[in-house]
C-alpha cells in the first residue's frame, strides 16, 4: 500500500477538521488524536482471538474509554495504569482477563492492586513468583519469557536478548516452573516481546521460541501472546507489515500447541504503536525563523518536553506546514526544526546519536503552524515539565466532531504540591 498522501509536507486539516479551528478552540501546542485512523488499525488486527492494547503507548482515557467500547483488552505496565483501565470500566478479575499487569517488578502498590482486584499478572522476574506466591496462593500467572535474543526501531527499544532488563531469562523458566508450584501458582500463559518497531522476520522468530517453551513440564498454556512490536511505516519508503503472514505464522504456531496439549488455546496480539500512533498529530507554532550559517531554522512552541523521542532514539516524524493564511508556499527548502527549551538537544530533525539533520519543507512564515505527525504513540506519555513548561492540551476527533481530552496544564498545575521556603514546617 502506498504512503503517499499521508506524507505530504502541507496540511490544513485532521480528521475532517480545520487545523486552524483546532488551535484557535484549544490553543498550541496541542496533540489531537484522530480515533477513525484507531478503529481502522483495531479493525486490521481481529483474526486474533484477542487485541490487548499495551496502553504505556498513549493512556489518555478517552482514548482507553474508545479501545474499550471495541472490545479491546488492556494491558497494564505500573499502578498508575491500572487505575486509568479501572476508570474507563475495564472490568477486575481473572477470567476473562480485561486488564492483565506486565511488568519486571512489583512495587508495593502495584502488588497491592494486582491481590485487590484479582487481576491476571505478567511476571517478567523470578522474584515477582514470591512475592505474588506469598500472598496470593493459587492465582493464575503468565510468565513474560526473555527467548535470549531481540529486535526494534533502535536499540533503546530493543527489550529481548542478555543487554535487556526484561523479562524472565529463558534459561530459567524450569526454575520459575519450580518456585510457581512451591506457591501453587498456575501457568497458564506465555508471553514473549523482542522489541518495539521490528520486522517481520525477527517477530517470526518469536513463534518458534514460544512453541518450544509452551513444552516445559509443569505449563499449562491456555493463552499465548505474540507480543506487541508491530512497526508502522514514519518513512514514505517503508512498506507496512504482512499482517496476514503474520498471523498465519502465529496461528500454525498455536495449532501445533493444541496437538500438544489437548485443549484449545487463546492467541493474543499486544500491540500498542501499531493501534495509535498513525492517529496522532502534535500541532505547534512557528514563533521564529532564524539563519545560523549556511542553517535555517524553524523554532516552534512544542520542545522534547512535548515529543521525545527525537532526541530519545533520534526517531523520525513526518513534518508538514499548515499556513495561517491561504497562499503559495512556493518550492521547499531545506531547514532545522527546534523547539523553545533551553537545551541544544531540542531539535525533532536529529538522528540517532544527536546529530542534527535538515528536512525539506515549504517556505513557511512566523505564525504557521507546523505539525509533526505519526505522534500518537510515546508522545505525551513521555511528556515532562522540563524549563517549567505545562502539558499540552490532548484533543480527539471522532466523526468529524474535536472534543477536549485533557485540558492544557496552568501554572498552579505546575506548582501543585509544591511548598515554598517560607511554609515548609
Amino acid at each position: 500500500m502506498s504512503n503517499a498522501l499521508a506524507f505530504s509536507t502541507v496540511r490544513t486539516e485532521i480528521g475532517g477538521r480545520p487545523v486552524a479551528e483546532l488551535v484557535e478552540r484549544f490553543g498550541s501546542p496541542t496533540y489531537v488524536y484522530d480515533l477513525e485512523t484507531v478503529g481502522r488499525r483495531i479493525e486490521e488486527l481481529r483474526a486474533f482471538d484477542v487485541i490487548r492494547y499495551a496502553q504505556k503507548a498513549n493512556s489518555n482515557l478517552a482514548v482507553l474509554g474508545y479501545m474499550r467500547g471495541r472490545g479491546v483488552r488492556v494491558d497494564a505496565v505500573s499502578a498508575g495504569e491500572i487505575a486509568r483501565a479501572l476508570r474507563v470500566g475495564f472490568q477486575p478479575g481473572h477470567a476473562p482477563a480485561e486488564i492483565v499487569y506486565t511488568a519486571d517488578i512489583f512495587d508495593r502498590e502495584a502488588l497491592d492492586l494486582v491481590v485487590r482486584h484479582q487481576l491476571l499478572a505478567n511476571l517478567g522476574s523470578p522474584d515477582m513468583i514470591d512475592q505474588l506466591g506469598s500472598v496470593a496462593p493459587g492465582s493464575p500467572i503468565i510468565l513474560r519469557v526473555n527467548p535470549g535474543f531481540g529486535h526494534g526501531h533502535s536499540q533503546k527499544t530493543n527489550t529481548g536478548g542478555p543487554q535487556s532488563k526484561h523479562g524472565i531469562w529463558h534459561e530459567q523458566v524450569s526454575e520459575c516452573v519450580a518456585r510457581a508450584r512451591k506457591y501453587q501458582l498456575n501457568i497458564v500463559g506465555l508471553h514473549m516481546h523482542i522489541g518495539s518497531g521490528t520486522d517481520l522476520e525477527h517477530l517470526g522468530q518469536v513463534c518458534g521460541a514460544m512453541e518450544d517453551m509452551a513444552k516445559t513440564d509443569g505449563i499449562d498454556v491456555h493463552t499465548i501472546s505474540a507480543g506487541g512490536g508491530l512497526p508502522i511505516a514514519y518513512r514514505a519508503e517503508q512498506e507496512t507489515v504482512d499482517l496476514g503472514r503474520y498471523f498465519e505464522l502465529w496461528s500454525e504456531t498455536r495449532r501445533r500447541l493444541e496437538e500438544h496439549v489437548g485443549h484449545a488455546i487463546e492467541l493474543e496480539i499486544e500491540p500498542g504503536r501499531y493501534l495509535v500512533a498513525e492517529s496522532g498529530y502534535l500541532v505547534s507554532e512557528i514563533r521564529a525563523i532564524k539563519r545560523m550559517g549556511d542553517n535555517l531554522f524553524y523554532l516552534v512552541d512544542a520542545g522534547f518536553n512535548n515529543l521525545a523521542r527525537p532526541i530519545l532514539y533520534g526517531a523520525y516524524h513526518p513534518i508538514s506546514i499548515c499556513p495561517r493564511q491561504p497562499r503559495d508556499l512556493g518550492p521547499e527548502q531545506d531547514v532545522i526544526v527546534g523547539g523553545p527549551l533551553c537545551e541544544s538537544g531540542d531539535i525533532f530533525t536529529q538522528e540517532e546519536g544527536g546529530f542534527v539533520a535538515k528536512r525539506s519543507l515549504p517556505k513557511a512564515k512566523v505564525g504557521d503552524w507546523l505539525i509533526l505527525e505519526r505522534a500518537g504513540a510515546y508522545g505525551a506519555v513521555m511528556a515532562s515539565n522540563y524549563n517549567s513548561k505545562p502539558f499540552a492540551a490532548e484533543v480527539v476527533v471522532r466523526e468529524g466532531a474535536a472534543h477536549l481530552a485533557r485540558a492544557r496544564q496552568t501554572a498552579e498545575d505546575l506548582m501543585r504540591g509544591e511548598v515554598p521556603f517560607e511554609e515548609l514546617s
